[in-house]
Protein backbone atom coordinates (compact mmCIF):
# COMPACT_ATOMS: atom_id res chain seq x y z
CA UNK A 1 0.00 0.00 0.00
CA UNK A 2 1.21 3.05 -0.44
CA UNK A 3 2.28 5.67 2.60
CA UNK A 4 0.66 9.00 0.68
CA UNK A 5 -2.70 7.20 -0.08
CA UNK A 6 -2.77 5.44 3.95
CA UNK A 7 -1.61 9.50 4.94
CA UNK A 8 -4.43 10.93 2.83
CA UNK A 9 -7.44 8.57 3.19
CA UNK A 10 -7.00 7.12 7.19
CA UNK A 11 -4.65 8.36 9.06
CA UNK A 12 -5.00 12.55 8.43
CA UNK A 13 -9.06 11.80 8.52
CA UNK A 14 -9.05 9.76 11.65
CA UNK A 15 -6.63 12.02 13.15
CA UNK A 16 -8.93 15.37 12.64
CA UNK A 17 -11.54 13.64 13.40
CA UNK A 18 -9.89 12.66 17.04
CA UNK A 19 -8.86 16.27 17.22
CA UNK A 20 -12.32 17.55 16.38
CA UNK A 21 -14.17 15.04 19.05
CA UNK A 22 -11.47 16.08 21.45
CA UNK A 23 -11.91 19.81 21.17
CA UNK A 24 -15.63 19.25 21.40
CA UNK A 25 -15.82 17.74 24.62
CA UNK A 26 -12.82 19.90 26.03
CA UNK A 27 -14.83 23.12 24.88
CA UNK A 28 -18.26 22.26 23.94
CA UNK A 29 -20.31 19.25 25.82
CA UNK A 30 -19.54 16.39 27.81
CA UNK A 31 -20.73 13.81 29.54
CA UNK A 32 -21.67 12.94 32.96
CA UNK A 33 -22.65 9.85 35.29
CA UNK A 34 -25.46 10.12 37.51
CA UNK A 35 -24.98 7.17 39.82
CA UNK A 36 -27.04 8.32 43.14
CA UNK A 37 -30.99 8.87 43.45
CA UNK A 38 -30.68 12.65 44.79
CA UNK A 39 -32.53 13.83 41.59
CA UNK A 40 -35.29 11.39 41.30
CA UNK A 41 -37.55 11.64 39.90
CA UNK A 42 -35.87 14.12 37.04
CA UNK A 43 -33.18 11.93 37.01
CA UNK A 44 -32.98 8.14 36.68
CA UNK A 45 -30.45 5.81 38.80
CA UNK A 46 -27.93 5.19 37.11
CA UNK A 47 -28.73 7.29 34.02
CA UNK A 48 -25.85 9.42 31.50
CA UNK A 49 -26.44 13.04 30.60
CA UNK A 50 -24.83 15.46 28.27
CA UNK A 51 -23.63 18.55 29.77
CA UNK A 52 -22.85 21.69 27.58
CA UNK A 53 -19.79 23.63 29.24
CA UNK A 54 -20.70 27.18 31.01
CA UNK A 55 -18.35 29.75 30.93
CA UNK A 56 -20.03 32.44 32.18
CA UNK A 57 -22.47 31.43 35.28
CA UNK A 58 -23.09 35.09 36.07
CA UNK A 59 -24.87 35.09 32.80
CA UNK A 60 -26.06 32.03 32.00
CA UNK A 61 -26.76 29.86 35.12
CA UNK A 62 -30.90 30.62 35.97
CA UNK A 63 -32.91 29.06 38.92
CA UNK A 64 -33.96 26.04 38.37
CA UNK A 65 -31.01 24.81 35.99
CA UNK A 66 -29.68 21.20 36.58
CA UNK A 67 -25.75 21.88 36.47
CA UNK A 68 -22.60 19.88 36.65
CA UNK A 69 -20.37 21.58 39.27
CA UNK A 70 -16.62 20.20 40.91
CA UNK A 71 -17.62 19.65 44.64
CA UNK A 72 -14.01 20.41 46.80
CA UNK A 73 -15.90 19.02 49.55
CA UNK A 74 -16.90 15.54 48.21
CA UNK A 75 -14.05 15.78 45.18
CA UNK A 76 -16.10 14.90 42.23
CA UNK A 77 -18.54 16.05 39.79
CA UNK A 78 -21.88 16.73 40.98
CA UNK A 79 -25.47 17.64 39.69
CA UNK A 80 -27.69 19.57 41.34
CA UNK A 81 -30.34 21.69 40.85
CA UNK A 82 -29.50 25.56 41.46
CA UNK A 83 -31.65 27.36 43.98
CA UNK A 84 -29.99 30.25 45.08
CA UNK A 85 -28.36 32.76 43.25
CA UNK A 86 -25.87 35.64 44.58
CA UNK A 87 -26.94 37.79 47.00
CA UNK A 88 -30.20 35.67 47.42
CA UNK A 89 -31.77 34.30 51.10
CA UNK A 90 -32.68 30.32 51.02
CA UNK A 91 -35.30 29.31 53.27
CA UNK A 92 -36.45 25.99 53.95
CA UNK A 93 -39.09 25.42 56.45
CA UNK A 94 -40.18 21.90 58.32
CA UNK A 95 -42.73 21.35 55.78
CA UNK A 96 -40.39 21.71 52.85
CA UNK A 97 -40.98 24.62 51.10
CA UNK A 98 -38.90 26.85 49.71
CA UNK A 99 -38.61 30.70 49.97
CA UNK A 100 -36.60 32.85 48.13
CA UNK A 101 -35.91 36.24 49.68
CA UNK A 102 -38.94 35.71 52.02
CA UNK A 103 -41.57 34.59 48.85
CA UNK A 104 -42.45 31.14 48.01
CA UNK A 105 -41.29 29.52 45.60
CA UNK A 106 -43.07 26.57 43.89
CA UNK A 107 -41.14 23.55 42.81
CA UNK A 108 -42.95 21.07 40.67
CA UNK A 109 -39.84 18.96 40.44
CA UNK A 110 -39.50 18.50 44.14
CA UNK A 111 -41.56 14.80 44.85
CA UNK A 112 -39.62 13.53 47.73
CA UNK A 113 -39.71 16.16 50.60
CA UNK A 114 -37.58 16.35 53.59
CA UNK A 115 -38.60 17.62 56.80
CA UNK A 116 -34.78 19.30 56.92
CA UNK A 117 -34.83 23.27 57.44
CA UNK A 118 -32.18 26.29 57.49
CA UNK A 119 -31.50 29.71 56.80
CA UNK A 120 -28.57 30.37 54.08
CA UNK A 121 -27.54 33.92 52.40
CA UNK A 122 -25.98 33.10 49.37
CA UNK A 123 -22.29 35.46 49.20
CA UNK A 124 -21.62 36.84 45.90
CA UNK A 125 -20.04 35.05 43.28
CA UNK A 126 -21.68 31.44 44.26
CA UNK A 127 -24.53 29.53 44.01
CA UNK A 128 -26.69 27.47 46.29
CA UNK A 129 -28.03 23.51 44.63
CA UNK A 130 -30.01 20.82 46.07
CA UNK A 131 -31.33 17.42 44.63
CA UNK A 132 -34.74 17.00 43.25
CA UNK A 133 -35.03 14.14 45.89
CA UNK A 134 -34.66 16.08 48.94
CA UNK A 135 -35.59 12.97 51.30
CA UNK A 136 -32.38 11.21 49.47
CA UNK A 137 -30.41 13.80 48.30
CA UNK A 138 -26.53 14.95 49.91
CA UNK A 139 -26.80 17.91 49.18
CA UNK A 140 -25.88 21.93 50.49
CA UNK A 141 -27.98 21.37 53.54
CA UNK A 142 -25.57 19.38 54.92
CA UNK A 143 -22.50 19.96 52.99
CA UNK A 144 -19.53 21.84 55.48
CA UNK A 145 -19.28 24.34 52.77
CA UNK A 146 -22.77 24.99 51.22
CA UNK A 147 -22.11 27.60 48.78
CA UNK A 148 -20.69 26.51 45.08
CA UNK A 149 -18.08 29.09 44.18
CA UNK A 150 -19.08 30.43 40.13
CA UNK A 151 -15.39 28.81 38.87
CA UNK A 152 -16.52 25.31 39.97
CA UNK A 153 -19.59 25.37 37.39
CA UNK A 154 -18.44 23.46 34.59
CA UNK A 155 -22.10 22.99 32.63
CA UNK A 156 -25.41 22.19 32.12
CA UNK A 157 -27.32 19.20 32.21
CA UNK A 158 -29.22 19.47 28.80
CA UNK A 159 -30.13 15.69 27.71
CA UNK A 160 -30.01 11.66 28.92
CA UNK A 161 -28.74 9.27 26.58
CA UNK A 162 -29.21 6.69 29.54
CA UNK A 163 -31.25 4.86 30.07
CA UNK A 164 -32.66 4.71 26.46
CA UNK A 165 -36.19 5.05 27.75
CA UNK A 166 -35.86 8.06 28.94
CA UNK A 167 -33.25 9.44 25.93
CA UNK A 168 -34.20 13.17 25.43
CA UNK A 169 -33.65 16.66 27.01
CA UNK A 170 -34.08 17.68 30.64
CA UNK A 171 -36.70 19.52 32.09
Amino acid sequence: MDIKKLWKEWILPLGLEVLGLYLFIKLVAFAVFVPSGSMLPTIEVPSVLIATRVYMPEKTVERGDIIAFESDELDKILIKRCIGLPGEKIVLDKEGRLFINDVYFEEPYVVYESEESGVWVVPDGCYFFLGDNRAGSYDAREWDEPFISEDRIIGEARFTVYPFGNLGFLN
